[in-house]
């Protein structure tokens, strides 16, 4: 089981708001499967990068069910 930090912060994009998911050492493939089901799920567009995801909006409450619900342990 994964320990992430979960974290919001607003960053480019005119300042809207973007909550970033930091921590993964799965391997690249498998996290773009996960973006792309987080994506789905919360309605909201995202990416992922290096060692991070970022999902558009302030999604943290959700997000951090989804992600327990999966298996991975949630600080923050």
């Amino acid at each position: 089981m994964e320990t992430l930090r979960l974290s919001i912060a607003k960053q480019g994009r005119a300042g809207k708001t973007v909550t970033e998911v930091a921590g993964f050492t799965r391997e690249a493939r498998l996290m773009d499967s996960l973006v792309s089901d987080l994506k789905k799920a919360l309605g909201c567009g995202g990416t992922w990068r290096t060692g991070a995801m970022e999902l558009q909006g302030d999604v943290r409450d959700r997000l951090r069910s989804l992600l327990k619900a999966r298996g991975f342990t949630v600080k923050g």
